[in-house]
Parts: structure tokens; sequence; C-alpha cells
């Protein structure tokens, strides 16, 4: 039997005590945020021979930072599995119920999804992310991360494991893949006896691949090409405030904008302000004719596929439009669907913009970097869904649910 399999049966048998084990849930999140804290000097040693290895391999200043654990990231981590150990327990949860004419009580219920497949890149945080929020909404998870940080998931992984054991839970709840060959991500996206749902998180590249490939279902996430607009009513200091937070408090995440749109009466004054702003942290502009006409030489000549690229580095495309009406159908053409913000003055604009654009998450004022399931109540989260089925935006713990009706009666036959 091949390994892949002998994962698949115990994580069905994991998944089936999960979705009755109640507060024991929490004890077992509690216990796993108590031992990553108490092995920080272990997660830090098995990362650093990751930042090594990676270092090595020549992976861009970008990618090294998604890979960095520190203690103040880990502490984050240990933190965020506390917040999510405080939310309400989705599972039977009544979301409707009625009283049939012949007395037939029906209730629709939340029942955990049961064992979910996460695919992920080089962000070792995943690892704990998926799986608290996997244990929390009662669902088995088998984790499959790249081997940029195989030595900080396996840590991390283990670390878990022996939390939810002590806790009274089976340790198989949290299992992780560790053949990072491209055979073991093909053996896992076909794994339909076992898996009920696979998750890919990371780079437009690998969504790609699973959707393809992938026999079992799919929710899309992750890829980000995002956008701000700045309208010709916008406050220009609070446009070049947005923008700067947006694109540089950490470029290599997928709710960092990639492309700003300004409108053509707006662009003179606005276009330098932002530039300065940028270049406190050496953005590279890549513009349109009319960009280069207003900032110069220094910005370099964009083409049709920078518009397209979600760069995950301090680099920006800038294009001059005429009207809001072309910024809607550049993002409609070139977003990935992810987050969407618009700066204005002018609630029309706002409401239109809102209304028009087709993305997980618009904003109006406000940065693109609040697309995450921490900022927005949910705890910390699976990723962030770009698709309408089964789910959109931020992936909490509801999201990782799926419903039951349950029928009470006595004796009604049709």
């Amino acid at each position: 039997m091949r390994i892949i399999d002998e994962m698949g049966i115990k994580a069905k048998a994991a998944a089936r005590k999960l979705a009755v084990a109640g507060e024991k849930k929490n004890d077992a999140l509690k216990a796993i945020a108590m031992a990553l804290t108490e092995n920080t000097d272990k997660i830090i040693a098995a990362n650093r021979l990751d930042l090594e290895n990676g270092e090595k391999n020549g992976l861009s200043a970008a990618l090294i930072d998604r890979l960095r654990l520190d203690e103040g990231r880990i502490k984050g981590i240990a933190d965020g599995v506390l917040e999510v150990a405080a939310l309400p327990d989705p599972i039977g949860t009544v979301i409707s119920g009625s009283t049939r004419p012949n007395g037939m009580e029906i209730r629709k219920v939340r029942v955990p999804l049961g064992v979910i497949g996460i695919i992920f890149e080089s962000r070792p945080n995943v690892t704990a992310d998926a799986a608290v929020l996997c244990l929390k909404s009662g669902n088995a998870v088998i984790l499959r991360g790249g081997k940029e940080a195989i030595n900080s998931n396996k840590c991390l992984t283990y670390i878990m494991q022996d939390a939810i054991e002590s806790a009274g839970l089976d340790r198989n709840s949290v299992q992780l893949i560790e053949d990072t060959t491209r055979q073991s991500s093909v053996e896992l996206m076909e794994l339909t006896e076992y898996l009920d749902v696979l998750i890919p998180r990371g780079g437009k590249g690998l969504i790609k691949a699973v959707v393809e490939n992938a026999k079992v279902p799919v929710i899309e996430t992750g890829a980000g090409n995002c956008h701000v607009y700045v309208d010709e009513s916008a406050d220009i200091d609070m446009a070049a405030n947005i923008i700067y937070n947006a694109k540089t408090s950490r470029p290599s995440v997928c709710n960092a904008i990639e492309t700003i749109l300004v409108h053509q009466n707006a662009a003179e004054k606005a276009l330098p302000i932002i530039k300065a702003r940028l270049d406190e942290k050496n953005v590279e502009l890549r513009g349109c004719e009319k960009t280069r006409k207003i900032l110069g030489e220094s910005v370099k000549p964009a083409d049709e596929s920078d518009w397209e690229t979600e760069y995950g580095d301090y680099i920006l495309a800038v294009k001059v439009v005429s009207s809001m009406d072309e910024a809607i159908s550049h993002i409609a053409k070139y977003s990935t669907g992810h987050s969407e913000c618009i700066i204005t003055k002018d609630y029309k604009n706002a409401r239109l913009f809102t209304s028009s654009v087709d993305s997980a998450a618009v904003y109006v004022n406000v940065s693109t970097r609040f697309t995450d399931g921490g900022m927005f109540g949910l705890g910390a989260e699976i990723g962030i869904s770009t698709q309408k089925l089964h789910t959109r935006g931020p992936m909490g713990l509801n999201e990782l649910t799926s419903v039951k009706f349950i029928i009470e009666g006595d004796g009604q036959v049709r």
C-alpha cells in the first residue's frame, strides 16, 4: 500500500473522531499554542536550515521573507492558535429549521467537510494555520508543503501532533507529506477515496496546476493581481499612504497590490507624490506612456505582461486611465478576483466601483492588505478563495464546513 493511502485511511479515522470531539478540540488548540511557544528555539533552528538552503538555491529576497520564522512570527502563530480556540465552534450550529405540515421537524446544521488536503509553497506559517483551522472545524488535514520549507514544516507538524495527542485526540488529525517530489503532489490530487476537498495555497503556477490536474474537488485560492484605482476626487495624501502600505508592508503576500490606475485628471498631481513615497522602499515602477511623461525616464516602460503579473516583489505597474469605466474594464481583464481598491471622495463613484468590480474583497479608501482572516475577525485563515463555489474570500471556520439536514418525526411515512 502507498504511504499516501495509509495517510488517507488514518485521516478518515481521525476525522470521524473530530466530528464529535467537542471541547477537546479547544484543549488541543491550547496545547498546540503552548507547545509552539515552548519549542521556539527548536522551530527557529529547523527554519534556519531552510533559510540556508534557500539562499544557496538562489531564492529571491521576497521568497526568503515568506520562508523566515523568528521569535516574533512564532509568537504570532501561537497567538493566532489561541484566537481560533476562542472562536465559537461552528459544528452543530443550526443554520435554519422548520416544521412541515405533517409534523416533521427539519434542521439544517453545520458539519465538517471531512478530510482536507492542503498543497502550499514556502510559507511555513501555513502549516500551523491550516492545521488549527481544520482541527477546530472538525476536519482532519493532510498537508503537502514545498521543499523550501520542509525542515520547518516537519518540526511544526511533530510539535502539533504531540500536543494533539496530549489532549486526547488522534495525532493523525494533522499529517504532513514529507516527500516533496512532484509525484507526492500528483498522488494527493488523485486521492479521491479519502480526500473530500483539496485547497492549493501559493502562486499562480501552483494553483493552475492543481485546478487543471486534481481529481478531487478543489477550492481555488491565493493568486493576487490586486489593484488600486486613484479616482479624480481622491485625497492624494491618503492615496499615497494606502498605496505605500498595500505595496511595501509585505510585497510577497497575495493581498499586496501589483498595479495602480490613476485618473488622468489626478495624475499630474498624484503620481509625483505617490512615487516619492514608494521611493522610500526603492519600488521599481513600470508605467504606461502617460505615466512616463509625468514621472520621467526613471519609470520603465510597461508592456502587456506587466498588467498580468503578480510580482510578489518591490515592483509596481502604473497606468493613467481616462475614466473610472476604463479602470473597471482594466481590472475586469487582468484581475485574479482577489482584492481591489478605489481611493475617492465621491460616494457615487465608490458605490459604482464596489458594485461593478467582481472580486472577493472590494475596498473604498482602505489598503488591500486587510484581506486576511485575522483582520476580518475570522481568526487564522486557510487562504483567500478567489472562486465563487463553495466559498469566496478569507476562509475561516464556517468556510471549512458543509451542511447536513436532520429530520425528526413520530412515524411519518410518504
